[in-house]
């Protein structure tokens, strides 16, 4: 493929033809296809049908510690719920909370509990301070940022490498900014790049000397057990590694069930030190009477064990790998060797990241959505929802079939060569108009 930059304007202006007439036969067919989240397919939510069968009339609801799941009580989960999702996130059963449904939900306890009463170690609620401030890995989680944006939590941004995020930018801004309360973090398969931290970051993460003393890392693993293959990225554990650095209060540890079960009814938890654990125990007891541990019991009753989980994540693989692999051959057959577009290649997790060219991306996104395909909106990886470069796309290829990708990612090429070419000739001739003007 030739790169568009080595194009002259007749070859880039016939190729623009050639590629508006590719969009017009995609709009005529009128196309509603949706790629706006990161949701499970219905084959995906077939897979752990056979769950609901586990809890009937006729089942003995009772945990192993003599707990009635019917009724209230509990707070932090039945015991062995507790025992296997310690084990999926390699803590002990002191070191965890299983809740309810949703990860997205405990974070967002997690901070409001911080804002009205503060974290362990806080001398004052996060919300009687000035200013409270977060850094932000970019590009990341757009609901992590609509968090912090709710309760008035200034965003910094701070840009991901290969291997995580710049820990440089993070060790000279934590040690110097007592406002810097948190980062948010998703170190594995992270959220959009699909990138895993390396223990070199892991433990400088781990080794963090923030002046705040009641700094909190938000370490959201909702990709845990998330491979596509048998080839997959392993993590550090982080709060081992923070025990040993002499900080074991200063990580929280956030996962669910929601990609592995059900999305809708799956169980979520928060795991950290024990003392960060009961301190929150002790404020949740003013919060909830228990979570809904029928559902917890009915997950073990299926899951089983750890290994249970692992086997059923090779069926979801089965599933979508066919899809990340049909998304990766039309975007190296369609924008490789163009140097127009940038993207990864996952080893895991529920997105891909396409990098346009800076200014293109709220275009492509516009031009896609006229096609019938709605993509996540444009600077959504970003805090506030602006993408400094406008570059940045994230693709979310588990809900649409096969068939719809293919359709989808092919209008979505399309529109990142007919932006880019718009782009380049724009900026060529203007520079004709330059010369002609300066002779």
């Amino acid at each position: 493929m030739r790169r568009f930059e080595d194009m002259d304007i007749v070859d880039l202006q016939e190729l623009q033809i050639e590629l508006q007439n590719r969009y017009d036969e995609f709009k005529a067919q009128n196309l509603n296809l949706d790629m706006s989240r990161g949701k499970p397919g219905a084959d995906q939510l077939d897979l752990t049908m056979e769950m609901l069968d586990c809890i009937n009339s006729e089942s003995r609801l009772i945990a192993e510690n003599g707990t009635d799941c019917r009724n209230y009580g509990l707070i932090d989960g039945i015991p062995e719920a507790k025992e296997l999702f310690s084990k999926m996130l390699g803590v002990t059963t002191e070191e965890i909370i299983v809740g309810g449904n949703s990860s997205l939900n405990i974070m967002y306890d997690t901070i409001a509990r911080a804002m009205t009463h503060g974290v362990l170690g806080s001398e004052l609620p996060w919300g009687k301070l000035p200013k409270v401030k977060f850094l932000c890995p970019v590009p990341g989680y757009d609901r992590h940022f609509s968090i912090c944006e709710f309760f008035g939590i200034e965003m910094i941004n701070i840009d991901m490498k290969s291997d995580g995020p710049d820990m440089d930018a993070i060790e000279k801004l934590v040690s110097s900014d007592e406002s810097i309360k948190g980062i948010w973090c998703v170190p594995k398969y992270s959220n959009p790049q699909g990138i895993t931290y390396s223990d070199e970051v892991v433990d400088r993460f781990a080794r963090l000397k923030p002046k705040a003393k009641d700094f909190r890392i938000f370490w959201d693993n909702a990709y845990a057990v998330h491979h596509l293959s048998d080839k997959h990225d392993e993590l550090k554990d982080i709060l081992a590694a923070c025990k040993e650095a002499g900080n074991p209060n200063m990580v929280f540890i956030f996962a669910s069930t929601s990609k592995i079960s059900f999305p809708g009814a799956g169980v979520a938890m928060i795991a950290s030190s024990k003392e960060n654990i009961d301190f929150i125990k002790k404020q949740m007891f003013f919060q909830t009477i228990g979570p809904d541990k029928i559902n917890q019991l009915m997950h073990v009753r299926y899951f089983k064990t750890v290994e249970g989980i692992e086997e059923h994540m090779k069926k979801h693989a089965k599933i979508l790998k066919p899809k990340f692999d049909t998304v990766l051959s039309i975007l190296d057959a369609e924008l490789g060797g163009k140097d127009i577009a940038w993207w990864n290649k996952p080893n895991g997790g529920y997105f891909i990241s396409l990098d346009t060219m800076d200014g293109c991306a709220k275009d492509v996104v516009a031009m896609a959505k006229e096609a019938g395909v709605t993509l996540t909106k444009a600077g959504a990886t970003y805090p506030y929802g602006k993408d400094p470069h406008d570059r940045n796309i994230r693709i979310a290829p588990t809900y649409p079939t096969l068939e719809e990708l293919k359709k989808a990612i092919e209008i979505l090429c399309i529109c990142v060569q007919l932006v880019s070419i718009k782009k380049i000739l724009k900026s060529r001739t203007h520079k004709l108009h330059l010369l002609k003007v300066g002779s």
